[in-house]
């Protein structure tokens, strides 16, 4: 497989722009420490003043970021419009702030947006719940866990706010956008590119003029999105649908200049597709050798996955990965789920042709990445 090719060798410094394409600046900002410290925000220049591609956190740090980028950077324009690629705060933490500064609109998807509005009205947490309760007990968790839980996602400014999905400060109207939608941006050309699996509806730019893709978190060079079952949605396929969506961003042109969310911008995005499909296949077919020795909880599939040290709100985005994966074996008709009498789901292999496919000397090593976005 080709490597890929990374024209920069580190990220400009919060505060700063660097022209990555004619129109386009790459900024950062930082994410509250941890072991994901950055996320990659963009401009793009138009004829009245600026578009900015996602947004950052909602952190104070962050919008005193943006006040230098917007007295230093955009010419003494101002921003005419805002557009978030999925509802992770993240993305859409400084949205308000911007919109409200400029009196510029919002422009999402309706599933981004409405999920976003969910998050930011608040509410009694759907890890309270007797529902939630049951998605972790039957994912084989220990009672103790949701407490645990509770605690580690109730500071909400906490260490890690990447990790929280409190929302605040969301527009109270915006722009729809939808897929194969093209906007004109500086006289050229972005079209929507729409993914699903990490996010409901998560929006990409692609401009043929530049051969340039902001890819939010739908295509990242290094990390692997998260792609999660959640106890609000808990018979979910959503690896399903981010395996089709990857397959239909292969008709990218190869020679396209990615620009993620994360790490750095690169070149090879047909490449890192493929990458991205065959190591999931590959975790798929890793559990189902390993369900074919013994039924196994979806607790007990971590260590096939993910061969670090979880803490308490990493445990639920790795539990929510593996269940994504049995989810869409159970769909291809490869494993099998029972409810047992202690309450738990046991997942067992049931395709007669595992036998012909398996390679067990010969997978991917579990992840030991510190991160999941």
């Amino acid at each position: 497989m080709t490597e890929l090719r990374y024209p920069y060798d580190e990220h400009p410094p919060p505060g700063t722009t660097v022209e990555v394409a004619p129109g386009v600046l790459w900024l950062t900002m930082p994410m509250g420490g941890g072991s994901l410290n950055h996320i990659n925000l963009y401009l793009l220049a138009d004829d009245e003043g600026w578009w900015v591609f996602d947004t950052g956190l909602p952190l104070a740090e962050t919008a005193e970021y943006w006040q230098q980028i917007f007295s230093t950077a955009l010419g003494g324009r101002p921003v005419v419009g805002v557009i978030c690629s999925h509802m992770h705060p993240d993305h859409i933490g400084q949205s308000g702030m911007i919109t409200e500064q400029f009196r510029c609109p919002l422009y999402m998807t309706r599933t981004e947006y409405y999920q976003a509005r969910t998050f930011s009205i608040g509410g009694p947490s759907h890890y309270g719940t007797w529902q939630s309760e049951e998605y972790f007990r039957r994912a084989g968790m220990p009672v103790d866990y949701l407490e645990a839980l509770r605690t580690a996602w109730q500071d909400r400014g906490g260490a890690n706010p990447a990790m929280s999905m409190s929302q605040t400060g969301v527009p109270g109207s915006y722009v729809r956008m939808q897929d194969g939608e093209i906007l004109t941006i500086g006289g050229r050309e972005w079209r929507v590119i729409v993914g699903q699996g990490h996010s409901p509806e998560h929006a990409c730019l692609y401009c043929s003029s530049l051969k340039v893709m902001l890819s939010g978190d739908q295509i990242l060079p290094v990390i692997t999105s998260n792609v999660s079952v959640h106890a609000n949605e808990p018979y979910a396929n959503p690896l399903m649908v981010w395996m089709e969506s990857l397959d239909r961003l292969l008709a990218v042109p190869a020679d396209t200049f990615v620009l993620p969310a994360h790490n750095l911008p690169f070149y090879g995005v047909r490449d890192r597709l493929r990458g991205l499909m065959s190591h999931h296949e590959d975790r798929m077919l890793a559990i189902e050798e390993h369900c074919a020795l013994e039924p196994a909880t979806a607790k007990e599939l971590l260590p096939v996955l993910f061969a670090r040290e979880l803490d308490a709100r990493q445990m639920t985005m790795a539990l929510g990965e593996a269940i994504a994966h049995l989810h869409l074996l159970m769909h291809r008709n490869r494993i099998e789920r029972e409810l047992c009498e202690d309450g738990c789901y046991r997942y067992r292999s049931i395709d007669p042709d595992l036998g012909r496919r398996s390679h067990p000397d010969r997978h991917d090593a579990p992840s030991d990445q510190p991160v999941m976005v």
